[in-house]
């Protein structure tokens, strides 16, 4: 073995360079305290919860990541993106924002610019991106929490994504899934959202298009 292939195998070694820089598919969430796991383990997140079911059913190239954070709104999302892209190169964006936009009262357009762009930016890179469909509690008024829902639809619709119409959906609103604060799911409800997301991560991991982007 000459110099350099020993100098190369070293720096493999040392963790330099990834001996199989190919075999790792990534599945990026970026989301708010629900995605989170605000109040709850990290193991016990339906992102975490994610990765081990689809380990069970075989699928074990893929690296879960959940970039979300707690009190986020959709304004972050594009930087974060862009931080994420550089590192991990991900194969699917699961975009789960907006919650607290509509709780702040903040605008509707100006959430939908903001998702619109993140969409683009990651659609330009490769990547497929599911979104997670939110809604307000109806004290807000009929014509908000309609309009706030109407966006993730359009959105849908615009950019041909794969929509689960609600995140939360039979998790929202039952006390028995939730925390005290009756927003945040508790282990329980987690386990639940990662049952509802579930086939739709799967589906689109399965399908031949679905490879890690350079």
């Amino acid at each position: 073995m000459g110099r350099l292939s020993i100098i190369l195998w070293i720096f493999i070694l040392l963790g330099g360079l990834p001996l199989f820089a190919g075999a790792e598919r990534s599945v990026l969430f970026l989301g708010d305290s629900l995605t989170a796991g605000l109040g709850v383990q990290a193991e016990e997140t339906y992102p975490q919860l994610l990765g081990a079911m689809l380990s069970q059913d075989g699928i074990t190239d893929v690296r879960i990541v959940n970039g979300s954070i707690s009190g986020s709104t959709s304004a972050s999302a594009l930087a974060r993106l862009q931080w994420y892209r550089g590192k991990l190169h991900p194969s699917v964006l699961f975009l789960a924002l907006g919650a607290n936009d509509g709780l702040r009262g903040l605008t509707i357009d100006e959430m939908e610019k903001n998702l619109a762009e993140v969409i683009a930016a990651a659609q330009a890179q490769g990547m497929t991106v599911i979104l997670g469909g939110m809604e307000l509690p109806p004290n807000y008024g009929d014509d908000f929490t309609d309009a706030f829902r109407k966006v993730y639809r359009d959105l849908a619709a615009r950019y041909a994504l794969e929509l689960i119409p609600f995140l939360l959906e039979g998790v929202g609103g039952v006390a028995a899934f939730n925390q005290a604060d009756g927003i945040h799911p508790n282990a329980e409800g987690h386990r639940r959202i990662a049952l509802h997301v579930y086939p739709f991560l799967k589906q689109h991991l399965m399908e031949p298009h679905a490879t890690r982007k350079k």
